[in-house]
């Protein structure tokens, strides 16, 4: 038998938050995509296991990718500068993007990306994102669907992490300041 893992930090959202939110979503993303090409971009890697949750419960015929973009590296603050990894695989012109984030900081990356996607000719861009954190955001950008909205908090679990630690852990909690070594 397992041993049971000690939590992490004050849980913020526990699994089932998380999962009730994904199904509220998915009904809501299922009504508003009818008739639709509909292309749901995942953002790796934090988005993976929202990303996982949310299309469980989108009742329409979909395709997925994925991209990976960052301004952060290895620390806890945003450089400013966005980097592409991994660009989408497939071609959205004329196609309705879903870009599904794990959490919205300062807005950068997300705001780099839905310019880059809309150079592309899709019908249209939005974006689905478990957590919002409008407190920091650094350019003006407003999520069309979100799960939460959190305070300026360095969020870790349910696919954020610290340096690549915590994305498993099966619940959203936070690390206090003086956990996080730089």
């Amino acid at each position: 038998m397992a041993e049971e893992r000690s939590t992490l930090g004050k849980v913020l959202f526990t699994e089932q938050d998380i999962l009730d939110k994904a199904k509220e979503l998915g009904a809501q993303i299922t009504e508003d995509y009818q008739d639709s090409d509909l292309i749901v971009v995942g953002t790796l890697k934090g988005a993976v296991m929202w990303m996982s949750d949310l299309v469980k419960n989108i009742d329409l015929d979909l395709k997925m990718d994925f991209v990976s973009a960052s301004s952060y590296g290895s620390g806890t603050t945003t450089s400013g500068l966005v980097k592409i990894t991994k660009d989408l695989s497939m071609d959205i012109y004329q196609k309705d993007v879903l870009i599904v984030e794990d959490i919205i900081d300062t807005g950068t990356t997300l705001h780099y990306l839905t310019k880059k996607f809309a150079e592309r000719g899709p019908k249209s861009v939005k974006i689905c994102t478990m957590l919002d954190k409008p407190s920091r955001r650094r350019v003006p950008l407003t999520p069309d669907y979100k799960a939460f909205t959190v305070e300026d908090l360095f969020i870790i679990g349910y696919g954020l992490d610290y340096d690549q630690k915590y994305r498993n852990l099966p619940y959203i909690s936070y690390l206090e300041p003086g956990d996080i070594q730089e």
